[in-house]
Protein backbone atom coordinates (compact mmCIF):
# COMPACT_ATOMS: atom_id res chain seq x y z
CA UNK A 1 0.00 0.00 0.00
CA UNK A 2 2.66 2.48 0.78
CA UNK A 3 3.85 2.38 -2.69
CA UNK A 4 0.42 3.56 -4.00
CA UNK A 5 0.70 6.60 -1.25
CA UNK A 6 4.18 7.11 -2.45
CA UNK A 7 2.87 7.85 -6.09
CA UNK A 8 -0.48 9.52 -4.69
CA UNK A 9 2.02 12.14 -2.74
CA UNK A 10 3.44 13.35 -6.11
CA UNK A 11 1.04 16.29 -7.27
CA UNK A 12 2.53 16.46 -10.86
CA UNK A 13 1.52 12.73 -11.55
CA UNK A 14 -2.23 11.60 -12.90
CA UNK A 15 -4.00 8.27 -11.72
CA UNK A 16 -3.36 6.96 -15.69
CA UNK A 17 -0.02 7.63 -15.09
CA UNK A 18 0.34 5.42 -12.39
CA UNK A 19 -2.08 2.78 -13.43
CA UNK A 20 -0.56 2.28 -16.91
CA UNK A 21 3.55 1.80 -14.91
CA UNK A 22 1.65 -0.50 -12.45
CA UNK A 23 -0.47 -2.73 -15.11
CA UNK A 24 2.89 -3.14 -17.77
CA UNK A 25 5.58 -3.93 -14.60
CA UNK A 26 2.13 -5.81 -12.52
CA UNK A 27 3.56 -4.36 -9.33
CA UNK A 28 3.25 -0.76 -7.70
CA UNK A 29 6.77 -1.21 -5.94
CA UNK A 30 8.63 -2.33 -8.90
CA UNK A 31 6.72 0.36 -10.79
CA UNK A 32 8.00 3.13 -8.12
CA UNK A 33 11.63 1.49 -8.11
CA UNK A 34 11.87 1.42 -12.00
CA UNK A 35 14.83 2.50 -13.93
CA UNK A 36 14.58 5.18 -17.02
CA UNK A 37 15.90 1.94 -19.44
CA UNK A 38 12.80 0.12 -18.01
CA UNK A 39 10.29 2.88 -18.41
CA UNK A 40 11.33 3.97 -21.50
CA UNK A 41 10.32 0.31 -23.02
CA UNK A 42 6.75 0.90 -22.21
CA UNK A 43 4.76 1.67 -25.36
CA UNK A 44 3.14 5.46 -25.25
CA UNK A 45 5.16 6.90 -22.45
CA UNK A 46 7.20 9.58 -23.56
CA UNK A 47 10.94 10.22 -22.35
CA UNK A 48 10.42 13.82 -21.45
CA UNK A 49 7.55 12.11 -19.03
CA UNK A 50 9.53 9.50 -17.55
CA UNK A 51 12.65 11.80 -16.84
CA UNK A 52 10.16 13.73 -14.72
CA UNK A 53 8.95 10.90 -12.63
CA UNK A 54 12.27 9.94 -11.68
CA UNK A 55 13.42 13.18 -10.67
CA UNK A 56 10.32 13.65 -8.39
CA UNK A 57 10.14 10.19 -7.58
CA UNK A 58 13.88 10.38 -6.14
CA UNK A 59 12.63 13.11 -3.80
CA UNK A 60 9.97 10.95 -2.42
CA UNK A 61 10.66 8.93 1.07
CA UNK A 62 8.27 5.95 0.72
CA UNK A 63 7.84 5.17 4.27
CA UNK A 64 7.65 8.54 5.94
CA UNK A 65 5.15 9.93 3.19
CA UNK A 66 2.68 6.63 4.35
CA UNK A 67 3.70 7.67 7.87
CA UNK A 68 2.22 10.71 7.55
CA UNK A 69 -0.99 9.95 6.30
CA UNK A 70 -1.78 7.01 8.86
CA UNK A 71 -0.54 9.42 11.87
CA UNK A 72 -3.88 11.65 10.77
CA UNK A 73 -6.20 8.86 11.16
CA UNK A 74 -6.82 8.79 7.36
CA UNK A 75 -7.62 5.65 5.80
CA UNK A 76 -6.55 3.88 2.57
CA UNK A 77 -7.92 2.12 0.07
CA UNK A 78 -5.53 1.44 -3.41
CA UNK A 79 -6.96 -0.12 -6.75
CA UNK A 80 -5.49 -3.81 -5.45
CA UNK A 81 -7.91 -3.31 -2.03
CA UNK A 82 -10.42 -6.05 -2.85
CA UNK A 83 -12.93 -3.65 -0.96
CA UNK A 84 -12.39 -0.16 -3.41
CA UNK A 85 -15.72 0.11 -4.61
CA UNK A 86 -17.19 -1.43 -7.48
CA UNK A 87 -18.82 1.09 -9.17
CA UNK A 88 -15.85 3.86 -9.09
CA UNK A 89 -13.61 1.09 -10.50
CA UNK A 90 -15.50 0.81 -13.78
CA UNK A 91 -14.76 4.41 -14.21
CA UNK A 92 -12.43 4.96 -17.02
CA UNK A 93 -10.32 7.44 -14.52
CA UNK A 94 -10.72 5.52 -11.41
CA UNK A 95 -8.46 7.46 -8.46
CA UNK A 96 -5.14 5.43 -7.58
CA UNK A 97 -5.85 5.95 -3.95
CA UNK A 98 -9.12 6.95 -2.12
CA UNK A 99 -7.91 8.51 1.47
CA UNK A 100 -11.67 8.34 3.41
CA UNK A 101 -12.36 9.36 7.19
CA UNK A 102 -15.58 8.43 8.85
CA UNK A 103 -16.93 4.97 8.35
CA UNK A 104 -17.33 4.07 4.72
CA UNK A 105 -18.60 0.64 4.63
CA UNK A 106 -21.51 2.18 6.68
CA UNK A 107 -22.77 3.27 3.44
CA UNK A 108 -24.80 0.66 1.29
CA UNK A 109 -22.06 0.75 -1.75
CA UNK A 110 -25.05 -0.48 -3.37
CA UNK A 111 -27.84 1.86 -3.50
CA UNK A 112 -25.62 5.39 -4.15
CA UNK A 113 -27.09 8.50 -6.03
CA UNK A 114 -25.56 11.67 -6.51
CA UNK A 115 -26.45 15.17 -6.07
CA UNK A 116 -25.19 17.88 -7.49
CA UNK A 117 -26.49 21.19 -8.15
CA UNK A 118 -25.52 25.00 -8.14
CA UNK A 119 -23.10 26.57 -4.91
CA UNK A 120 -25.59 29.69 -5.05
CA UNK A 121 -28.37 27.77 -5.22
CA UNK A 122 -32.33 29.24 -4.86
CA UNK A 123 -34.58 28.17 -1.94
CA UNK A 124 -36.55 26.68 -4.25
CA UNK A 125 -34.36 24.79 -5.55
CA UNK A 126 -32.82 23.23 -2.14
CA UNK A 127 -36.45 22.55 -1.11
CA UNK A 128 -36.52 20.29 -4.29
CA UNK A 129 -33.64 18.32 -3.05
CA UNK A 130 -34.84 17.99 0.71
CA UNK A 131 -38.52 16.26 -0.97
CA UNK A 132 -36.87 14.12 -2.78
CA UNK A 133 -34.27 12.71 0.02
CA UNK A 134 -36.97 12.70 2.65
CA UNK A 135 -38.78 10.35 0.48
CA UNK A 136 -35.38 8.40 1.52
CA UNK A 137 -36.26 8.41 5.06
CA UNK A 138 -34.80 5.67 7.04
CA UNK A 139 -33.70 3.66 4.19
CA UNK A 140 -30.09 2.22 3.19
CA UNK A 141 -30.05 4.82 -0.14
CA UNK A 142 -26.75 6.98 0.83
CA UNK A 143 -26.43 10.44 -0.46
CA UNK A 144 -23.15 11.28 -2.72
CA UNK A 145 -22.55 15.09 -3.18
CA UNK A 146 -19.55 17.36 -2.88
CA UNK A 147 -19.14 18.97 0.27
CA UNK A 148 -19.73 22.12 -1.80
CA UNK A 149 -21.69 25.32 -0.45
CA UNK A 150 -25.51 26.00 -2.00
CA UNK A 151 -26.95 22.11 -3.05
CA UNK A 152 -24.53 19.95 -2.31
CA UNK A 153 -24.58 21.20 1.81
CA UNK A 154 -28.24 20.58 1.29
CA UNK A 155 -27.78 17.49 0.18
CA UNK A 156 -25.77 15.90 3.21
CA UNK A 157 -27.52 18.11 5.42
CA UNK A 158 -30.74 16.53 4.44
CA UNK A 159 -29.45 13.14 4.36
CA UNK A 160 -28.47 13.40 7.78
CA UNK A 161 -31.60 14.60 9.10
CA UNK A 162 -33.36 11.51 7.06
CA UNK A 163 -31.23 8.82 9.05
CA UNK A 164 -29.31 7.90 5.52
CA UNK A 165 -25.94 7.98 5.49
CA UNK A 166 -23.97 10.57 3.13
CA UNK A 167 -20.41 10.42 1.19
CA UNK A 168 -18.77 13.91 1.05
CA UNK A 169 -16.15 13.86 -2.07
CA UNK A 170 -13.37 16.29 -1.60
CA UNK A 171 -11.08 18.30 -3.87
CA UNK A 172 -8.63 18.74 -1.79
CA UNK A 173 -6.17 16.78 0.58
CA UNK A 174 -7.89 16.38 4.77
CA UNK A 175 -5.29 18.93 5.96
CA UNK A 176 -7.84 21.73 4.09
CA UNK A 177 -11.50 21.98 5.03
CA UNK A 178 -13.34 23.76 2.00
CA UNK A 179 -15.61 25.63 2.61
CA UNK A 180 -14.89 26.39 5.96
CA UNK A 181 -18.66 26.94 6.50
CA UNK A 182 -18.88 23.47 6.04
CA UNK A 183 -16.67 22.36 8.72
CA UNK A 184 -19.99 21.39 10.91
CA UNK A 185 -20.63 19.12 7.68
CA UNK A 186 -17.10 17.13 8.20
CA UNK A 187 -17.75 16.51 11.61
CA UNK A 188 -21.17 15.08 11.41
CA UNK A 189 -20.00 12.88 8.40
CA UNK A 190 -17.17 11.94 10.18
CA UNK A 191 -18.43 11.03 13.02
CA UNK A 192 -21.28 8.54 12.46
CA UNK A 193 -22.99 9.91 9.17
CA UNK A 194 -20.92 7.80 6.39
CA UNK A 195 -17.68 9.43 5.44
CA UNK A 196 -15.50 12.02 3.85
CA UNK A 197 -13.33 10.79 0.97
CA UNK A 198 -10.36 12.52 -1.38
CA UNK A 199 -7.92 10.88 -4.26
CA UNK A 200 -5.78 13.96 -2.74
CA UNK A 201 -2.62 12.96 -0.82
CA UNK A 202 -3.61 15.27 2.46
CA UNK A 203 -1.34 17.81 2.07
CA UNK A 204 -2.65 19.06 -1.21
CA UNK A 205 -4.53 22.16 -1.53
CA UNK A 206 -7.66 22.67 -3.45
CA UNK A 207 -7.07 24.55 -6.40
CA UNK A 208 -9.74 25.14 -9.25
CA UNK A 209 -8.75 22.27 -11.26
CA UNK A 210 -9.31 19.77 -9.05
CA UNK A 211 -13.08 20.77 -8.15
CA UNK A 212 -13.48 19.28 -11.73
CA UNK A 213 -11.57 16.27 -11.08
CA UNK A 214 -13.62 15.74 -8.14
CA UNK A 215 -16.73 15.44 -9.39
CA UNK A 216 -15.85 12.12 -11.80
CA UNK A 217 -15.38 10.29 -8.03
CA UNK A 218 -18.73 12.08 -6.80
CA UNK A 219 -20.76 10.43 -10.39
CA UNK A 220 -18.50 7.34 -10.50
CA UNK A 221 -19.62 6.34 -6.89
CA UNK A 222 -23.04 6.43 -7.88
CA UNK A 223 -25.56 4.42 -9.84
CA UNK A 224 -27.44 7.58 -10.82
CA UNK A 225 -27.00 11.34 -10.31
CA UNK A 226 -29.54 14.10 -9.53
CA UNK A 227 -29.20 17.00 -10.68
CA UNK A 228 -30.71 19.84 -8.32
CA UNK A 229 -29.84 23.44 -9.96
CA UNK A 230 -27.63 23.68 -12.59
CA UNK A 231 -26.50 27.15 -14.86
CA UNK A 232 -25.37 27.02 -18.54
CA UNK A 233 -21.30 26.53 -17.62
CA UNK A 234 -21.64 24.92 -13.92
CA UNK A 235 -20.00 22.20 -12.38
CA UNK A 236 -23.17 20.55 -12.47
CA UNK A 237 -23.23 20.13 -15.94
CA UNK A 238 -19.68 18.67 -15.87
CA UNK A 239 -20.92 16.14 -13.43
CA UNK A 240 -24.03 15.46 -15.81
CA UNK A 241 -22.02 14.96 -18.69
CA UNK A 242 -19.73 12.53 -17.35
CA UNK A 243 -22.48 10.73 -15.43
CA UNK A 244 -23.46 9.62 -18.96
CA UNK A 245 -20.24 8.86 -20.02
CA UNK A 246 -20.08 6.17 -17.29
CA UNK A 247 -23.27 4.95 -18.62
CA UNK A 248 -25.09 6.03 -15.10
CA UNK A 249 -28.74 7.54 -15.13
CA UNK A 250 -29.28 11.14 -15.03
CA UNK A 251 -32.19 12.88 -13.48
CA UNK A 252 -32.99 16.35 -12.78
CA UNK A 253 -35.69 18.42 -10.55
CA UNK A 254 -37.63 20.71 -12.26
CA UNK A 255 -37.23 24.56 -11.47
CA UNK A 256 -38.73 27.77 -12.66
CA UNK A 257 -38.04 28.94 -16.03
CA UNK A 258 -37.02 32.20 -14.82
CA UNK A 259 -34.10 30.98 -12.53
CA UNK A 260 -31.13 31.28 -14.43
CA UNK A 261 -29.66 28.27 -12.45
CA UNK A 262 -32.14 26.34 -14.06
CA UNK A 263 -31.35 27.08 -17.64
CA UNK A 264 -28.90 24.07 -17.62
CA UNK A 265 -31.90 21.72 -16.19
CA UNK A 266 -33.66 22.11 -19.16
CA UNK A 267 -31.17 21.85 -21.42
CA UNK A 268 -30.69 18.48 -20.03
CA UNK A 269 -34.32 17.42 -19.60
CA UNK A 270 -34.37 18.40 -23.58
CA UNK A 271 -31.47 15.91 -24.50
CA UNK A 272 -33.32 13.14 -22.82
CA UNK A 273 -32.69 13.65 -19.00
CA UNK A 274 -35.18 12.07 -16.63
CA UNK A 275 -37.43 14.37 -15.26
CA UNK A 276 -37.75 13.31 -11.12
CA UNK A 277 -39.85 15.24 -8.44
CA UNK A 278 -40.33 12.80 -5.82
CA UNK A 279 -38.28 9.68 -4.29
CA UNK A 280 -40.28 7.25 -7.08
CA UNK A 281 -39.46 8.86 -9.50
CA UNK A 282 -35.62 8.45 -8.61
CA UNK A 283 -36.54 4.57 -8.02
CA UNK A 284 -38.18 3.99 -10.88
CA UNK A 285 -35.45 5.17 -12.88
CA UNK A 286 -32.79 3.16 -11.37
CA UNK A 287 -35.23 0.09 -11.29
CA UNK A 288 -35.06 -0.28 -7.45
CA UNK A 289 -37.30 -1.36 -4.92
CA UNK A 290 -36.96 0.27 -1.55
CA UNK A 291 -39.17 0.59 1.33
CA UNK A 292 -39.47 4.26 2.89
CA UNK A 293 -41.19 5.23 6.07
CA UNK A 294 -41.96 8.91 4.91
CA UNK A 295 -45.39 8.52 4.57
CA UNK A 296 -45.84 6.70 7.85
CA UNK A 297 -43.89 9.25 10.05
CA UNK A 298 -46.08 12.45 8.23
CA UNK A 299 -49.21 10.41 9.87
CA UNK A 300 -47.58 10.23 13.11
CA UNK A 301 -47.55 13.71 12.99
CA UNK A 302 -49.65 15.15 16.05
CA UNK A 303 -50.82 18.91 16.59
CA UNK A 304 -51.41 20.67 19.66
CA UNK A 305 -54.90 22.18 18.08
CA UNK A 306 -56.90 22.34 15.14
CA UNK A 307 -55.37 26.22 14.29
CA UNK A 308 -52.13 24.04 13.98
CA UNK A 309 -53.27 21.30 11.58
CA UNK A 310 -54.96 24.30 9.55
CA UNK A 311 -51.81 26.12 9.49
CA UNK A 312 -49.65 22.78 8.23
CA UNK A 313 -51.80 22.11 5.24
CA UNK A 314 -51.71 26.00 4.14
CA UNK A 315 -47.90 25.85 4.03
CA UNK A 316 -47.94 22.66 2.21
CA UNK A 317 -46.96 23.73 -1.64
CA UNK A 318 -44.88 27.26 -1.09
CA UNK A 319 -43.97 29.16 2.38
CA UNK A 320 -46.80 31.83 2.90
CA UNK A 321 -46.05 35.05 5.12
CA UNK A 322 -47.80 35.99 8.44
CA UNK A 323 -50.61 37.92 6.54
CA UNK A 324 -51.40 35.39 3.60
CA UNK A 325 -51.89 32.56 6.89
CA UNK A 326 -53.83 35.28 8.61
CA UNK A 327 -56.15 35.61 5.93
CA UNK A 328 -56.84 32.09 5.23
CA UNK A 329 -57.62 31.30 8.97
CA UNK A 330 -59.00 34.30 10.25
CA UNK A 331 -56.78 33.68 13.41
CA UNK A 332 -56.16 36.92 15.93
CA UNK A 333 -52.52 38.29 15.77
CA UNK A 334 -51.89 37.00 19.16
CA UNK A 335 -53.28 33.44 18.23
CA UNK A 336 -51.52 33.19 14.99
CA UNK A 337 -47.75 34.12 16.75
CA UNK A 338 -49.00 31.89 19.33
CA UNK A 339 -49.62 28.69 16.98
CA UNK A 340 -46.71 29.79 14.69
CA UNK A 341 -43.70 29.75 17.64
CA UNK A 342 -45.43 26.35 19.24
CA UNK A 343 -45.09 25.39 15.64
CA UNK A 344 -41.30 26.30 15.37
CA UNK A 345 -39.95 25.18 18.90
CA UNK A 346 -41.66 21.33 18.03
CA UNK A 347 -39.88 21.61 14.31
CA UNK A 348 -42.91 21.49 12.26
CA UNK A 349 -42.00 24.53 10.51
CA UNK A 350 -39.43 26.96 9.81
CA UNK A 351 -38.96 30.68 8.82
CA UNK A 352 -37.18 31.41 5.59
CA UNK A 353 -36.38 34.69 3.98
CA UNK A 354 -38.79 37.87 3.91
CA UNK A 355 -40.72 36.27 6.95
CA UNK A 356 -42.49 33.54 5.21
CA UNK A 357 -42.97 30.03 6.92
CA UNK A 358 -42.43 27.00 5.30
CA UNK A 359 -42.94 22.91 6.59
CA UNK A 360 -39.67 22.30 8.44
Amino acid sequence: MKYWVAFSSIEQLDSNFVRSLFNHFGSIERAFSASIEELKQIEGLSVRKAENFIRKRDGVDVDKVYEEVINRGINVLTLEDAKYPYMLKQIPDPPICLYYKGDLFSCNLERTIAVVGSRRASLTGKDGVKKIISDFRNTDICIVSGLAAGIDATAHESAIDNNLKTIGVIASGFDFTYPSSNKHLYEKIENGCGAVVSEYYPTFEPLKFRFPQRNRIVTGLSYGTIVGEAAMKSGALISANLTLEQGRELMCIPGAINNINTEGIYKLIKDGATIVTKGEDVLSALNWEIKSDRKQDENKISFDSPQQKIIFDIISIEPKGFDEIQTQTNLSTEELLTALSMMEIRGLIEQTEGDRYKRA
